[in-house]
């Protein structure tokens, strides 16, 4: 009998269980983190390893360094989630695991030691995408949220606007053509001279500018589409710092971090609440890492209490990559009977729908 054939019997017996147990495991880009995580909700146990210190003098992730510093890390923070969680391996009713999107090796790291975990245990292997992870991290949070609601998806990586129709049912209604919004506060900040990552940076910084400094370019924000594109604006930026620095003309970098922000927060913002109103969608929430933007979650609740909406996001450390998120959105696929089978692998441009 083969591992997948072996598996439906546990699944079975795991429909009884009032109680699930979920290992969640995370290595998509620069952070190795791990949770155990109880019925979706309750986190029992969450280690994160974080590399931004390694990657910092480069201005942004280096990927053969991102791997094999998740091969050093992987396994004692296992080890350590589990012991603060206090409930041994062996009582895991699944192993959850990112298989992208992300860089293809640090991937494979978390793919390959989830893989070995749910052979040697016998226990159910649950694949889950990344973006479904930050989606899921909500759960966490507001413990009566269900769907259907209009997330936001904003991080380094990706911006998108998803309608989460039901656990695991998802329409994604636009994303960025280009840059996504994290990407372009790092570009920014690189070229501000404030270090890597730049979203937190500029967000401080912010805070003590002038966001009409500048009006920036607010790229798409009138088309009745909703995808967003942050590439434009990001050189736009870029050109008049050049033309001000050959100019030989003074500017205060916060009245700059705050004019990008804006025009940013402004972008997410109008798509946001357009898509809200067009699918008459009452609740709105934030994942990813830009979503503990203060402009963003300030000037997106504000919009959303003159609509009448209901707005929803992460506490700060459940915006980063993290294994909670993905143990909880492991357990939505386990209880619906979707694992995955030992052939699973890493693939770096998996789409969400």
């Amino acid at each position: 009998m083969s591992y997948f054939d072996r598996m439906k019997d546990k699944i079975k017996n795991i429909e009884a269980k009032k109680e699930v147990i979920i290992l969640g495991i995370e290595t998509s880009c620069d952070e190795t983190s791990a949770a155990v995580v109880r019925n979706g909700r309750e986190v029992l146990g969450h280690k994160i390893a974080s590399q931004i210190e390694l990657h910092r003098k480069y201005g942004g992730v280096v990927p053969e360094i991102a791997s094999r510093k998740h091969v050093e890390v992987i396994n004692p923070l296992i080890d350590e989630t589990v012991k603060e969680a206090d409930i041994p391996l062996s009582e895991m009713d699944g192993i959850a695991v990112t298989y992208g999107p992300g860089l293809v090796g640090a991937l494979l790291v978390g793919v390959a030691t989830a893989k070995a975990l749910a052979f040697g245990l016998e226990t159910p292997l649950i694949g889950v995408h990344h973006i479904e992870g930050h989606i899921s991290a909500n759960y966490i949070v507001h413990k009566n949220l269900e769907p259907p609601f209009l997330c936001l998806v904003v991080s380094g990586g990706h911006s998108h606007l998803v309608g989460v129709m039901d656990y695991g049912r998802y329409e994604i209604l636009g994303q960025t053509l280009d840059d996504a919004a994290g990407e372009a506060y790092d570009k920014i900040a690189r070229t501000l001279k404030l270090g890597y990552p730049g979203g937190p940076v500029i967000d401080r910084l912010a805070q003590q500018g002038d966001p009409h400094f500048v009006e920036y370019p607010r790229p798409y924000i009138k088309d009745p589409h909703y995808n967003f594109s942050f590439s434009g604006l990001k050189t736009a930026v870029i050109n008049h710092l050049h033309s001000m620095d050959q100019r030989g003309q003074k500017y205060r970098v916060e009245d700059i971090a705050a004019s990008f922000q804006q025009a940013v927060v402004d972008v997410l913002v109008d798509k946001t609440i357009k898509a809200a109103e067009d699918t008459r969608s009452q609740r709105i929430v934030l994942a990813g890492g830009v979503a503990a933007n203060s402009a963003l979650k300030t000037q997106l609740g504000n919009r959303c209490r003159e609509k009448g909406m209901e707005l929803y996001y992460p506490t700060p450390l459940l915006c980063t990559d993290n294994g909670a998120m993905i143990a909880s959105a492991g357990y939505y696929k386990l209880r619906r009977g979707l694992v995955s089978d030992l052939t699973l692998n890493a693939i770096p441009g998996l789409p969400l729908a």
